[in-house]
């Protein structure tokens, strides 16, 4: 097993599961049955016991309640994480409205989410089938976040830590690791294809050599342009503070209650010099 491998079972997978396409029963309206929500995997592996893992756990990263490798599966080897891009019919649609998410944008979201976890529980059965241990973090029943208000992360006395909009496993933070790009502004992760895309992961005792190169500063595929600023519909970002994690999700919320049961927005990630590349400087 090795990265062409895994890229290659996530691409079929892609290709003839059916979930990445929007079913006839699912669709909001008929226009939507058949959409296809993802393009091409791009996949990284980074080694379980990566020094980088470690190093986001210090509070000014992720924190102390993030969960290493080896914690979510003892023996781990191997991290191998995927971004999954937009297919350009989505990305085209959430360009044309700068105040509301496109109706494919949010097929993006939920159905597309779906489609991950469906991915990532058939990876972790296709390496259980070679031999191997594996489990995805995010789909795993030891999985935790919070938003606005932490009750799930306490410290050594037992009191809540001084988090929000956090969780014990961070996908952009774990692609990062991986190799897979570095942060922007709006705090998504830009990647060869760019941002706007979704992200999931899996843990395994496969000894999948790493092949991570790590972004040499956080920041490096970003150009502060300040697109993202202008794009985002509430003000949610700036290029002094970067962005505003209560402020987007209170505007999540309301396309939540127009939307129900999906939500979603993305003009951060649309319209943008980095919506499917790296920018040039």
């Amino acid at each position: 097993m090795d990265t062409g491998r895994f890229t290659a079972l996530i691409d079929s997978f892609l290709r003839s599961s059916g979930w990445n396409t929007v079913a006839a029963g699912r669709a909001i309206n008929e226009e939507m049955t058949g959409l296809r929500i993802f393009d091409a995997p791009l996949t990284g592996v980074a080694s379980a016991d990566d020094p980088a893992f470690r190093d986001l756990r210090r509070e000014s990263v992720v924190g102390p309640h993030f969960l290493l490798p080896e914690e979510w599966l003892p023996g781990a080897r191997a991290v191998v994480s995927f971004f999954l891009p937009f297919s350009e019919n989505v990305r085209r649609a959430n360009r044309a409205d700068r105040d509301e998410p496109a109706p494919e944008w949010l097929h993006g979201r939920i159905e597309g989410q779906e489609c991950i976890d469906r991915l990532s529980a058939f990876l972790v059965e296709r390496l259980l089938e070679e031999g191997f241990d594996a489990v995805a973090p995010s789909v795993d029943e030891r999985f935790r976040s919070c938003t606005t208000t932490n009750t799930v992360f306490l410290d050594g006395d037992g009191a809540p830590l001084p988090v929000s909009f956090n969780s014990n496993w961070s996908e952009r933070h774990v692609a990062y690791v991986c190799g897979l790009g570095s942060f922007g502004l709006s705090k998504g992760l830009i990647t060869p294809k760019g941002v706007a895309g979704r992200f999931g992961s899996v843990v395994t005792s496969a000894p999948i050599p790493p092949d991570n190169v790590v972004a040499s500063a956080v920041y490096e595929n970003c150009t502060m342009c300040g697109a993202c600023v202008r794009n985002c519909p509430v003000g949610a970002i700036t290029i002094e503070k970067g962005k505003d994690h209560v402020r987007c999700a209170d505007f999540l919320t309301l396309t939540k209650e127009k939307y129900r049961p999906r939500y979603g927005c993305g003009k951060c990630q649309t319209g943008v010099p980095c919506e499917c590349g790296i920018p040039p400087r």
